[in-house]
């Protein structure tokens, strides 16, 4: 991932319009740049971590006062900027949000996926969940180029516009759900794809309109978030390619 470091350099940065990842700042930095750096980050919703010195030090020997700026590897969106736009041109939207997906190798699988099974765009939270780098694009097969990332600052306020804007929520769960195939999908669709380990968060599941669950046979009993999410995004194209529409 790329870098940006030293105060001077990294607020001019944030001023001229680049996408910050996240900034982190040694645990004890202080003073008036270091001040005016935070309010400027945190107006523009960039995250930011406090962290021991020797871990900016890693990173790079040069002179970063303190301050290193990661750069995204890509431009992020919001929803309400993508949605409008798929309905303007006329597309069917199909959304995929992930709920705690942390593992970078996981990301990249599923994006890959989404752009060949024409997803809208993939959403996913600002905090506990993976970013868009240079690893994630690799294992995207460079998908990651090409298929809008839209970062939220809150997943259930994102969630809750696709709903009012007429996308039905569909939640992967083995708790009250039905089978993923017994649901509709030739309509405007957000997929919830949860954490392999917790799953999605209660808040998430909440605003579900239906909870789905693919059956198991083995003697594990939990897929592979990004081999889950290829089985469900497909399930959508067959029903939509049934219903004899494009993709898209």
């Amino acid at each position: 991932m790329d870098t940006i470091f030293g105060l001077h350099a990294i607020i001019e940065a944030i001023e001229a319009g680049k996408t910050i990842d996240k900034l982190l700042l040694k645990k004890d930095l202080s003073g008036d740049l270091a001040r005016h750096l935070i309010n400027l980050a945190r107006e523009r919703n960039i995250i930011i971590q406090r962290v021991p010195i020797e871990k900016l030090n890693r990173i790079t020997r040069k002179n970063h006062q303190g301050a290193i700026a990661m750069l995204a590897a890509v431009t992020y969106y919001h929803v309400d900027q993508v949605l409008p736009a798929a309905f303007d041109e006329g597309m069917n939207p199909f959304f995929v949000v992930l709920d705690g997906v942390t593992d970078v190798r996981n990301f990249g699988a599923i994006a890959r996926t989404c752009d060949c099974a024409g997803v809208t765009a993939i959403v996913i939270p600002e905090k506990g969940s993976v970013s868009v780098n240079g690893d994630a694009i690799k294992t995207s097969a460079g998908a990651l180029n090409y298929i809008p990332v839209c970062r939220e600052p809150s997943l259930t306020e994102a969630i809750t516009y696709l709903k009012q804007s007429g996308c039905r929520i569909i939640g992967t769960s083995d708790k009250n759900s039905v089978g993923y195939t017994h649901c509709d999908y030739t309509g405007p669709v957000a997929l919830i794809l949860g954490s392999e380990g917790n799953g999605m968060s209660r808040d998430v599941m909440q605003l579900c309109d239906t909870l789905v669950a693919i059956p198991e046979f083995g003697n594990i009993n939990s897929l592979n978030v990004s081999v889950a999410g290829g089985i469900m995004m497909y399930e959508v194209v067959r029903q939509r390619l049934a219903d004899g529409q494009g993709v898209r």
